[in-house]
């Protein structure tokens, strides 16, 4: 099979009846919604700015973990320890030699959550040799939405033009906070569903083991690390959509992005697991189904072994479509190390790349290599 005719192949998946989408925070990056590393520097900056007494504690648990630790990653740090000061008698655990109260860590991970909220709903640009920081605020965000509206209006008005009656719906799985996406199916007029039922307010209906999303809906959006718009409320107990700055319901400044508290988990409510369950399913579909990943990282191996273990299960029917850049590392520029050992596996023939340096599928490419610079193909602009 020549260039041409991968091409054309890749191009006819991307046209599957049963396709399912993986977006990053990659996605967002031009929307203005910061990347994890400065994502976290924003973070701790909001809690120096409110004179936070949780500020020290938040940097020692930083200190603990490996270089280039994020904020989520410091979000599961607090978390492990208030499992463990949960089990303790006193409700305490030493950090640094110093005791520190349940409460206290509850309170960080509230903290920490708020900050992020804050953040990405306004938008933020770190400062740059070259540009001085912008900082969204309330009255003059700084997120744009064009390039999400693109991608939804060519999915659903181009790609699928006249097919959507012999179509099921189009799957978008992001681990994004932000409600971009949401924005732009709502801002194109498609009905999507989301797990959650009522209206500028909603409720939480999706629950782990429930069959199938409703058939009939174009669009299915699932988030897998929670949202800025999500609330736990602590009264009942529930998970609420709300738009900002409503005093009802009563959910307090609890927002609900993983990872969360095991104080939340073990009531049985989890809606990550009953995310993440859905994304499963996708995968270990029996039907010929297709996974287009964009604006990811690979840097969670959560996502990446449940993508594995469906590419590796026997008679598996599943396309991995990657638009990823490869990044350089040290002098060499090469792509994500799991990406290039699926395509390298026995499943590789299963597995496209498309990258700035040209097309590749399976062991085979690049091909449609650029005859000078980079292709920007495997942009979410591009």
């Amino acid at each position: 099979m020549n260039d041409k005719e991968l091409l054309e192949q890749l191009d006819g998946h991307l046209g599957s009846p049963n396709l399912t989408w993986l977006l990053g925070a990659g996605i967002s990056y031009s929307a203005n919604v910061p990347l994890m590393v400065p994502l976290t520097d924003r973070v701790l900056a909001i809690l120096s700015e409110s004179r936070s007494s949780h500020l020290d504690l938040a940097r020692r648990l930083l200190e603990e973990l490996p270089g280039g630790s994020h904020v989520e990653h410091l979000l599961s740090h607090v978390g492990d320890y208030a499992a463990l000061a949960d089990r303790a008698r006193t409700k305490q655990v030493a950090i640094s030699g110093e005791a520190v109260a349940r409460a206290a860590l509850d309170e960080l991970h509230r903290e920490i959550a708020l900050g992020i909220a804050n953040t990405v709903r306004w938008g933020y640009v770190a400062r740059t040799d070259a540009s001085p920081e912008q900082m969204g605020r309330p009255g003059s965000a700084i997120t744009k939405i064009d390039e999400h509206r693109n991608f939804i209006a060519a999915s659903f008005r181009t790609a699928r033009a006249g097919l959507q009656e012999r179509r099921g719906a189009v799957r978008f799985f992001t681990t994004n906070y932000d409600t971009l996406l949401e924005d732009a199916l709502a801002l194109n007029g498609v009905p999507y569903w989301d797990g959650f039922e009522g209206g500028a307010v909603a409720f939480r209906s999706r629950r782990l083991g429930d069959g199938d999303p409703p058939p009939g809906v174009p669009a299915q959006l699932i988030k897998l690390h929670g949202s800025i718009d999500w609330h736990w409320s602590e009264d009942d107990g529930r998970l609420w959509r709300v738009r900002y700055g409503d005093t009802y319901p009563p959910v307090g400044q609890r927002v609900l992005i993983y990872p969360q508290s095991t104080k939340y988990l073990a009531a049985q409510r989890d809606p990550f697991a009953a995310q993440f369950d859905l994304f499963r399913r996708t995968l270990t579909s029996a039907s010929d189904n297709v996974l287009a990943i964009c604006g990811y990282s690979f840097g969670d191996d959560h996502i990446n072994q449940e993508i594995e273990l469906a590419l590796s299960r026997p008679g598996s029917k599943t396309t991995l479509i990657a638009f990823s850049q490869e990044p350089k590392d040290g002098t060499a520029v090469k792509m994500p190390a799991c990406l290039d050992a699926w395509r390298n596996g026995p499943w590789g023939r299963r597995v496209y790349v498309v990258s700035q340096k040209g097309l590749y599928v399976g062991d085979r490419g690049p091909g449609f290599a650029p005859s000078t610079g980079a292709r920007s193909w495997w942009t979410f602009a591009g």
